[in-house]
């Protein structure tokens, strides 16, 4: 039970930068052009990797202050059920990089993708983590796989201009409003 409690509290705050973080990348191409496959996934996978990396930051620092090894085995076995879902992501986003390998105008199925992916990665971390992080990964999948069917059912939606707004709602909105949750959670379970 002990367990639960330090991973809610040091994915509160990640859950939270990882939510401002998304939400701020998606209003980017309001101001500026990133509209070709390419230009998509490299924006996206650059965004996940400085939220990656503070994430790091994040827990590195909170180790410290807990006086914790950084490198725990049970931090080992999180991201070894998270790795292969984020390789896998990370490959079909590079597919998407490489000029005329896919059809031009198609990265609006990444989003779908890499949400999928993604919420198969926190739902194989959840097993040694909350229950609620097994929870908001099949919330993702859920998602991923509606969005997959209303993007092809309704061309209207294949838009990279779209697709940028749907990573800002999943992995901004909806990973900030985790973080609250999580935090408001850990917090009425410290005062009791």
């Amino acid at each position: 039970m002990e367990r639960s409690s330090i991973y809610r509290r040091a994915l509160a705050p990640i859950m939270i930068v990882a939510g401002i973080l998304g939400m701020i990348a998606a209003l980017v191409p309001s101001f500026t052009t990133i509209d070709t496959n390419s230009a998509f996934s490299i924006f996206w996978t650059a965004t996940s990797v400085i939220v990656f990396v503070i994430a790091l930051l994040l827990v590195r620092r909170q180790a410290l202050q807990d006086a914790e090894p950084f490198w725990s085995p049970p931090t080992r076995r999180v991201w070894q059920a998270l790795l292969p879902h984020f390789f896998v992501g990370l490959v079909i986003g590079s597919l998407f990089i490489i000029q005329n390998l896919m059809p031009p105008q198609t990265a609006w199925i990444l989003p779908s993708i890499w949400m999928l992916f993604y919420g198969c990665g926190l739902h194989a971390a959840g097993f040694f983590m909350q229950r609620s992080m097994k929870l908001f990964g099949w919330l993702l999948i859920l998602f991923a796989v509606a969005l997959l069917f209303c993007t092809l059912l309704n061309l209207q939606l294949q838009s990279v201009q779209v697709a940028h707004y749907v990573m800002g709602v999943f992995f901004g909105l909806c990973h900030l409003s985790f973080g609250i949750y999580l935090f408001f959670t850990e917090r009425r379970k410290n005062e009791a």
